[in-house]
């Protein structure tokens, strides 16, 4: 015989051979055994039973980093961005004064809170650059006693400020009112009748070497719990 045909024998046997041993071997293995996991891969179909969801941290009121006891409202206010980006009020997990919502201005921005039930009363801006400080005056004048303030700048808070303005608003709990200048950044909550000075307020001038913008500090921004006036 030949070699060629030899070849073509051996081949042929070993086929034979392999595919006899690779019935015996499934036709002995129980197909339950088999699953889609085995064909595919575990990373396909991973096991459900087998894997635990981590439970997800609570969200806490305006996204505060933390969760305010009984008799407290969540607050958070953030300034504006240079004269770009405007400032944002929230309370008790409520946006209330946003570039969003359309109801913010340039200069300073308020907005005023029943102490008691935590309701909105209202909202205002005045412009400090080149508005009349009178009208600020005015409103400052109308703001009850038991009434939480909030405020927050926006570009300039303090050119037309004048000294009945900054008096107003110290009276309110305010430390830093009586010093306000040229596009200093100011967040500040506050409330009438109040005996001793807020904790919650911050102050950043506007200054050339330390600013984060081109000719304006960077943004403030201030979160806590402040307490429910209790008749």
């Amino acid at each position: 015989m030949r070699p060629i045909g030899v070849l073509r024998v051996v081949a042929v046997v070993c086929t034979l051979a392999g595919t006899w041993f690779l019935l015996q071997t499934y036709l002995n293995t129980s197909w339950k055994s088999v699953s889609l996991r085995s064909w595919f891969g575990s990373s396909v179909l991973p096991d459900s039973s087998a894997s635990h969801a981590q439970p997800q941290t609570p969200r806490n009121k305006c996204g505060n980093l933390k969760s305010c006891p009984p008799n407290h409202f969540a607050f958070k206010i953030i300034s504006g961005a240079a004269n770009v980006v405007g400032p944002s009020l929230c309370f008790e997990d409520n946006l209330i004064m946003s570039s969003v919502k359309n109801n913010i201005g340039r200069g300073l921005n308020f907005a005023l809170v029943n102490g008691t039930t935590g309701q909105l009363i209202k909202t205002e801006s005045y412009d400090m650059y080149s508005g009349d400080v009178k009208h600020l005056v005015a409103f400052l004048k109308t703001i009850q006693d038991g009434t939480l303030v909030l405020v927050a700048s926006y570009d300039d808070p303090a050119t037309k400020m004048n000294d009945e303005a900054r008096t107003l608003l110290t009276n309110l709990g305010s430390t830093y009112a009586a010093k306000l200048s040229f596009r200093d950044n100011w967040v500040f909550l506050g409330g009438k009748g109040l005996k001793d000075k807020s904790p919650f307020e911050q102050h950043i001038k506007n200054e050339k070497e330390k600013n984060k913008y081109d000719g304006w500090p960077e943004v403030l921004e201030m979160e806590g719990c402040v307490p429910q006036k209790m008749d």
